[in-house]
């Protein structure tokens, strides 16, 4: 008879600390959103963070900046990794995944204290997924890779809310040009587009940005090994070895004893036979240039620059690879392998130029190059930076069309659109789910809003417009947004802001899961041991007889 009442006091105990953790959670996950949330659209603010190192890191790329938070809440935690997930996947939207997540945390916080259980909000989130999803599709529209105005269109909607904005001609055709050069059709409609391995960025202080360019080739931080090898070869016969041009040396402990003087002189003569030899296999094949990744004896380089061979040594394996694709040539392990299809012979020109205080070699002129190199300049390190970043947004949206080549309305066009639809669903909707449901309907109006109050905009006058406009259902009314400049509702057809789908079912799909991924957290417990955490506290403690001999 005396059990009971305690049975109930545990569960409204636990319902207690349930809800407490999910509070703890919707606070972390807002706190995180709020972080960034006026890195949004063209009238970006800029954030300064400052890394351990005393280093100075300038951005507006949410995955940039949460990369540097030190945050202790699991929960903060698992809202940064959606960032990175985020950036990882389409390279684009990691600023509106976190201000969405947010938002749909902050949500559910009103159900939650009126004892809806987070089963029926997740289920309502969920079901609310499929629908936007639904709803994106049918806006989208199709475009094509190979107009190349439509594609700079489009990678310029990327680049107008970055840094590098105000250049955003010329960055939107290197990204264009790059993603073109190493994009490789496999055959059966598949299209490799590996931007991480053959695009390599090249950042060099000084000089001006507008003379940053796309190279039909690869450019490497290396000069010639010998001063006298030449410097400039047009149309150069390329020999790539993965092998050092050294004389071999015992694999392990090697004795030789030695009776007479004769004898040290002819182990000398072997060493010279021997490098001789390998130079002379080189030779064979009647190259003008040799890239090795390992080392070249001084006696190697002689032999070469005497066969008129200019040699590069230690170069790195990924710009090797580079080089390989866009010369046609193949890298050799061993030099008693090679043979005259090893040599490259699709370059056009190469040359060793001094940029700054720095030597760089260049392999430029590639017929039909699979691999390039974008060439960086700017002001400082920091804004060169900075561009790296945004040039990779930039690519990655260019590389996402090319697999999914459908569009959607920028400026926050789409996220209103599946909002008025979701709305208008909400109403079939019976029982408890249908507000959860219409609460990510809601939560979905956070970009647009935020976007007007990043350029200092009327929210609530300017979003009534907007919902008018979306609300009415006519022809065209899904691609009214926000100009992000000034903060009007403009139609985004005319208005030219347009945006991979790719990204934003990314965007819904991250954000949505991860908010009930949160919400079905009911507790957080510490994995921290007792011992370690009483450790200090008995070190602190005064002896037992102290008082004795007071």
């Amino acid at each position: 008879m005396m059990q009971q009442p305690i049975i109930v006091m545990n569960t409204n105990q636990q319902r207690e600390s349930g809800r407490k953790a999910q509070m703890s959670n919707i606070v972390a996950g807002k706190t995180v959103a709020d972080i960034i949330r006026t890195c949004l659209g063209p009238q970006a603010m800029l954030k300064m963070l400052l890394d351990p190192m005393g280093g100075i890191v300038l951005t507006n790329d949410g995955n940039a900046i949460l990369r540097e938070c030190e945050v202790a809440h699991p929960a903060a935690k698992s809202m940064i990794e959606l960032a990175r997930t985020q950036d990882e996947e389409v390279g684009d939207g990691t600023t509106s995944v976190i201000i969405l997540a947010g938002e749909l945390l902050s949500m559910a916080a009103p159900f939650l204290e009126r004892n809806i259980h987070p089963i029926v909000i997740i289920s309502a989130y969920k079901k609310a997924l499929e629908d936007a999803l639904a709803t994106i599709d049918r806006i989208a529209k199709p475009v094509d890779v190979t107009n190349r105005a439509e594609m700079l269109a489009l990678i310029k909607s990327t680049l107008g809310t970055k840094f590098i904005s105000r250049w955003s001609d010329l960055m939107c055709g290197m990204a264009l040009d790059a993603v073109r050069t190493v994009a490789q059709d496999l055959g059966g409609n598949k299209v490799e587009v590996d931007i991480k391995r053959y695009a390599r960025i090249e950042k060099v202080p000084g000089g001006e940005i507008e003379t940053s360019c796309v190279l039909d080739g690869v450019m490497i931080n290396k000069d010639v090994t010998h001063p006298k090898m030449r410097r400039q070869i047009t149309n150069p016969r390329i020999v790539l070895l993965d092998c050092p041009l050294e004389y071999k040396k015992g694999e392990s402990q090697t004795n030789i004893e030695i009776s007479k003087e004769a004898d040290w002189n002819r182990i000398l003569e072997i060493e010279e036979e021997q490098i001789k030899l390998l130079c002379d296999r080189i030779a064979a094949v009647k190259p003008d240039l040799v890239f090795t990744e390992k080392g070249v004896s001084d006696l190697a380089q002689h032999y070469l620059l005497k066969n008129n061979i200019t040699t590069i040594r230690r170069v790195r394996k990924t710009d090797n690879n580079r080089i390989a694709r866009a010369t046609g040539a193949t890298i050799v392990n061993r030099v008693e392998d090679l043979k005259e299809s090893d040599v490259g012979t699709r370059c056009g020109e190469f040359k060793v130029e001094k940029i700054g205080d720095e030597y760089f070699t260049f392999l430029v002129g590639c017929k039909d190059p699979k691999a390039c190199t974008i060439l960086l300049r700017g002001p400082s390190k920091d804004v060169l930076n900075e561009i790296d970043r945004n040039l990779q947004d930039a690519m990655a949206v260019a590389r996402n069309v090319y697999f999914a080549p459908r569009l959607c309305p920028g400026g926050g066009a789409t996220e209103m659109a599946v909002a008025v639809a979701l709305t208008e669903n909400a109403k079939s909707i019976e029982g408890v789910a249908a507000w959860p449901y219409r609460a990510v309907a809601d939560a979905l109006e956070v970009i647009p809003r935020t976007l007007v109050q990043n350029c200092g905009g009327n929210a609530i006058k300017t979003l009534t417009t907007l919902r008018a406009k979306h609300a009415a259902g006519t022809p065209g009314s899904s691609s009214f947004g926000i100009d992000g400049i000034t903060g009007n509702v403009v139609d985004m057809q005319k208005y030219g802001i347009w945006e991979p789908a790719a990204v934003k079912v990314q965007t819904l799909k991250t954000a949505l899961e991860s908010a009930c991924l949160l919400l079905r957290v009911d507790d957080i417990v510490s994995g921290l041991s007792k011992k370690e955490t009483r450790a200090p506290q008995q070190q602190q403690a005064p002896p037992e007889d102290m008082g004795q001999e007071m």
